[in-house]
């Protein structure tokens, strides 16, 4: 078991993390941040990204060092039982990202149907049948790739990788080919479309901080300090910094072709097929979910293992896939699959950031960075303190929300992550000084 847990290499940890942002949900989200321009958009997916992946570093060196699942990391903040909570947060959270990238890549298949058999694509009649053969197609990609094991997980992460770079390159040649850099700076959305830079930040804070909660996941299988942090904040900032950057010019590009901005039509099928990259490029796309799901998937049931140590990792990424499948029926049901998209991040923004802030301080700050075998032998069943704060931090997330000036221009995220830190330090120290007192 030892020689397994020290398997993955640097580059190994960096194929991996490009991986996981190098798909269809980061070019999608490039698209619809989109609304603010080009320069803008780009700052801020650096600014937020940089912040969130530090997160994401903190959390492989917790992973290294303890050579635990992030979920099992929660029980000493949340207590055995109490970590159940954050599992199950995490399990829906990487179902609904598999659920997205899935339906997007199904999309994409809807969009080869039809260049193939001239079957109608999805949003006009009789589309649902190419979109359905996608969402069958996708989850049979998954069921195999994660019964393949790490090792395979990982090779088609590197095929995946080199495949998704080389379209990247190409689609950015195209659109600088058909639109000049100059007209993609000075392009300005119509005014209904207008996006404040506090939503911004907050879709990004989200769609980053989601992968920060399965770091320790993979990192706990590093081969050294150097590879579980440096590794996963350079490769999943080069993953979304490209992808992001992809999805905002092909998105303006195609805006200033059709002369109108719909956020709607920034999925990477949508747009390949608009800017003629033709069936390669769809097919590419397709690969993309396959790399990305993969993570997700085994982070889904990583989370379920944490709650049954009973059920083993493989059969646990399978029910994960198999509950997936249902989950990506559900943008079905509305019209316009960017609110369904915007609702989601705004979810995983609101739990995931004062959750995560608990995580970080009761490692770093009370346990000064370091959780011994006693912690976990130790640990509570129920860690109130923290969930008291969780809870107030999600409140807060609402209630800052409807203050527009925060809301609008810096977001709340983060701000709510600095106050549940605070939260969670003054309970752990009154807690240490009321236990000091009953000992005398």
């Amino acid at each position: 078991m030892q020689q397994k847990q020290h398997m993955m290499s640097f580059w190994d940890e960096m194929a991996t993390w490009i991986g996981a942002n190098a798909n269809n949900g980061t070019w999608y989200i490039g698209g619809v941040i989109a609304a603010l321009g080009l320069i803008l958009s780009i700052k801020l997916s650096l600014l937020v990204g940089v912040i969130s992946y530090i997160f994401l570093a903190m959390i492989g060196y917790m992973g290294y060092q303890t050579k635990r699942a992030t979920m099992n990391l929660t029980q000493v903040a949340f207590g055995k039982v109490g970590s159940f909570g954050p599992s199950m947060v995490n399990i829906i959270l990487c179902m609904g990202w598999a659920a997205v990238n899935t339906f997007i890549a199904a999309e994409s298949v809807s969009t080869l149907m039809h260049d193939l058999a001239n079957w109608p694509v999805y949003g006009q009649k009789g589309g649902l049948k190419g979109i359905i053969l996608g969402i069958i197609i996708m989850s049979f990609l998954h069921l195999i790739s994660i019964s393949l094991g790490e090792r395979t997980v990982r090779l088609i992460e590197r095929i995946g990788i080199i495949a998704v770079f080389i379209f990247v390159i190409w689609e950015s040649i195209v659109v600088l080919k058909h639109f000049s850099f100059h007209s993609l700076l000075i392009w300005r959305v119509q005014n209904k479309y207008k996006l404040s830079c506090g939503s911004a930040i907050d879709s990004l804070a989200a769609f980053n901080l989601a992968w920060v909660t399965v770091g320790a996941d993979f990192t706990k299988f590093s081969k050294n300090k150097v590879s579980s942090t440096f590794a996963p904040f350079l490769g999943a900032l080069l993953g979304v910094m490209w992808f992001i950057f992809v999805g905002v010019i092909s998105t303006i590009g195609t805006s200033i072709f059709t002369g109108n901005f719909n956020p709607n039509s920034s999925d990477p099928s949508t747009v390949a097929s608009k800017l003629g990259l033709g069936i390669i490029a769809l097919i590419v796309i397709i690969l993309t979910s396959t790399t990305a799901n993969a993570v997700n998937l085994m982070a889904a049931g990583t989370a379920i293992t944490n709650i049954n140590k009973k059920i083993k990792l493989t059969p646990a990424s399978w029910i994960a896939a198999f509950i997936t499948i249902f989950m990506t029926l559900i943008p079905l049901w509305f019209n316009n699959f960017v609110d369904v998209f915007t609702m989601f991040l705004n979810y995983i923004g609101m739990i995931l950031g004062p959750e995560i802030a608990i995580i970080l301080t009761d490692y770093f700050i009370v346990h000064k960075a370091n959780y011994s075998k006693d912690d976990f032998k130790n640990t509570f069943k129920f860690g109130s303190g923290a969930y008291l704060c969780w809870i107030i931090g999600v409140i807060l997330y609402f209630v800052l929300k409807k203050v527009s000036f925060i809301s609008d221009n810096i977001g709340v995220t983060f701000i709510v992550m600095i106050i549940t830190m605070i939260m969670y330090l003054i309970i752990k120290t009154w807690s240490k000084r009321f236990n000091k007192i009953n000992d005398y």
